[in-house]
């Protein structure tokens, strides 16, 4: 597996919620209305070059001060629906789950101990008032959570081949799965059916069980994407182009619900092992 691009991102895959402008109290209801009628609004990369310029300054900035007015804009069945960045939230959240990942040097290096003390400060405050807040976006890197694929399916795949450099700088392949809230909770449910029909209570289960609990936090009528991120930059196109992990996991998740243990652990054992070689690419020089 080689670089499929020199363009140096977080190999980073989401997951995100679009919420219709009914799923929004005023006055921000307006203010994304408003926003979403704009001829041009910034995609994921651009939200990734904004993050990476607050962590490159001296002390990082690991959350903005102030919260994005940002959002992406798709549509569903004709009807505007509305992803909010929420940096400053994600920021604080993300830098809940560093401590482990890294060796206290290491870390405190990135994050100087006071800049995560005031940040930690900052939001307990922020939070003592806003006690229901949630992201509208989940992050992974290095990898797809592979509980994600079972809220898809392969007729929810859309994919476009990159463009190759010329004049100006080519574009990036592009691969994510779209699908409507109902269909994503329908689907999320069966698996989880089916899990608990067949074997014991673990990660899956329960990693699943928290993906549902998130869902049920937004409006029945989002939309619900899956986007392969800065990882198209990790992997060649043909991966790319072959890749049917959705498909993989519902064909795993079907046949446990036919009670064929062993075809659906050869299903799983199969996606699992093509994400595991991806996951293994960071440790690469």
């Amino acid at each position: 597996m080689s670089v499929a691009s020199s363009v140096l991102v977080p190999y980073a895959s989401y997951l995100r919620v679009y919420e219709p402008l009914a799923a929004f109290p005023e006055p921000e209801r307006t203010h994304w209305a408003r926003y979403a009628r704009r001829p041009r609004t910034p995609g994921a990369q651009e939200e990734l070059r904004r993050s990476l310029a607050d962590l490159l300054s001296t002390p990082p900035v690991p959350v903005p001060v102030h919260e994005s007015g940002e959002a992406f804009v798709a549509h569903l069945d004709g009807v505007v629906v509305i992803c909010p960045w929420r940096t400053r939230l994600r920021g604080w959240l993300a830098l809940q789950e560093l401590p482990g990942q890294f060796p206290d040097p290491v870390l405190d290096a990135m994050v100087p101990p006071v800049v995560r003390a005031q940040v930690t400060s900052d939001y307990e405050r922020w939070l003592s008032g806003n006690p229901d807040a949630r992201p509208w976006i989940r992050t992974a890197i290095w990898q797809v959570p592979l509980r994600w694929f079972a809220l898809f399916g392969d007729e929810d795949r859309q994919y476009e081949p990159g463009e190759p450099a010329g004049a100006e700088a080519g574009r990036a392949p592009v691969l994510r799965y779209r699908t409507t809230m109902a269909q994503a909770r329908r689907r999320l449910a069966r698996a989880l059916r089916a899990l608990r029909e067949s074997i014991d209570e673990g990660p899956m289960t329960e990693g699943l069980v928290e993906v549902g609990r998130w869902l049920e936090e937004f409006h029945p009528r989002a939309l619900v994407e899956l986007d392969f991120g800065g990882l198209v930059h990790a992997v060649t196109e043909e991966w790319l182009a072959e890749d049917r992990s959705a498909a993989q996991m519902a064909e795993g998740i079907a046949a446990l619900r036919a009670g064929d243990g062993e075809a659906a652990g050869a299903a799983y054992g199969r996606l699992a092992e093509r994400w595991r070689a991806v996951g293994d690419l960071r440790f690469a020089n």
